[in-house]
């Protein structure tokens, strides 16, 4: 398993799918190596998993296509396993320069191509024309393309003619946070309404908090996320909210009790995600029963369906759908149970990981080759 930060899952959805799946396969008798970056754990092994450390360039896309690179020639070298591997996945499309390497190792190999990264405002043209030109390498050189959400599918099969794998993510499903958490951050429970992003434009963090002041709301907004490579945004942000006394700005939240917390004591949860697919934050907010307040776009409605959820197109929408939550607290706890429902019964880790068992297996046997991508 390669193209991620690794595990421990300590950053985002495709660390965590990394943790989840791997530890389901080891758990059932694979051998799993995750090619892992940063942070050191203490063992060479978690959960079952073989961990390999090897260092990256710190800085947007090099980050993560240099640890890759890296990663390929430790594969390359012979490195994994006694016999080498049956089976590479490949994580995130900006990897796809690295596919050519992987496929003269004989190695088959799957890319999960993630959301449309090009779509993002914090690339340059460049950057865009980058992912753009990754997808395509993707789409060339991988044996299985895995998409998380039908609009993803979608997408792929409009733009290249290609065939994907369907496999979304899995919903932590949470029970029993601890309150506690939050009276120590001064709030109660269906006291505050929540948003949980990085600041990016893509991410309508700047709708969230203009939506919410243009409101008549009397809970607080308490805004969780910070900005890697975007302090003008993060300026902006903060300029839309203004002196407002209802708004409080929590920065980056590593404490996951407290987070999880937070997510299950909101009256609503704001998602503005709008480009990356089946959202692990939106999956999360669906587990501990949020009342969701989503972006009005395909991959969000394809998540929440229509009745786990509300959705807003801008900031006059989205101040009527918070108004309309504090008028109605009830109707907003029923739709949280209708999401945490939802999540329970279609996004579950234990399925997932068996899909991504029985692509391997394909792959191995070779009923998955590049050929069935374009089946030709």
């Amino acid at each position: 398993m390669v193209g991620t930060r690794g595990v421990p899952a300590r950053y985002g959805g495709f660390e965590t799918a990394v943790e989840e799946i791997g530890k389901r396969l080891a758990a059932g008798g694979h051998e799993v190596t995750v090619y892992c970056r940063g942070e050191r754990h203490p063992e060479p092994e978690y959960l079952g998993m073989r961990l390999v450390y090897l260092p990256a360039i710190e800085k947007k896309v090099a980050e993560t296509l240099s640890h890759t690179g890296l990663s390929v020639l430790h594969a390359f070298r012979g490195k994994i396993g006694k016999e080498g591997a049956d089976v590479a996945l490949l994580f995130n499309a900006a990897n796809a320069p690295m596919l050519p390497i992987l496929r003269t190792l004989r190695i088959p190999v799957a890319t999960h191509v993630d959301g449309l990264e090009w779509k993002r405002t914090k690339w340059s043209g460049t950057g865009q024309k980058y992912y753009r030109a990754a997808e395509a390498m993707a789409v060339r050189w991988s044996d299985a393309l895995i998409a998380d959400a039908v609009g993803i599918q979608e997408y792929y099969r409009e733009r290249f003619d290609a065939d994907t794998v369907f496999i979304p993510y899995g919903a932590p499903i949470l029970a029993g946070t601890d309150t506690g958490k939050l009276a120590e951050a001064g709030y109660e429970p269906g006291g505050f309404h929540l948003v949980v992003a990085r600041f990016e434009p893509e991410n309508h963090v700047h709708l969230a908090v203009e939506g919410y002041r243009r409101s008549k709301a009397t809970k607080p907004l308490v805004v969780v996320g910070s900005a890697p490579y975007a302090d003008e945004y993060t300026a902006q942000v903060k300029e839309l909210a203004g002196d407002d006394p209802r708004i409080t700005f929590m920065g980056g939240v590593w404490d996951q009790d407290l987070l999880d917390a937070l997510y299950a004591g909101a009256l609503t949860y704001i998602h503005g995600h709008s480009v990356g697919g089946t959202n692990p934050s939106l999956l999360r907010a669906m587990g501990a029963g949020a009342s969701v307040l989503a972006f009005d776009v395909n991959f969000n409605r394809e998540v929440l369906g229509e009745e786990a959820g509300r959705f807003f197109g801008d900031a006059a929408e989205l101040a009527a759908q918070v108004e309309a939550a504090e008028a109605d607290p009830g109707a907003a706890a029923d739709r949280g149970d209708a999401a945490r429902k939802r999540a329970a019964e279609r996004y579950v880790w234990d399925d997932v990981a068996a899909s991504y068992e029985r692509l391997c297996e394909d792959l191995v046997a070779g009923r998955r080759t590049r050929k069935t991508i374009r089946g030709k």
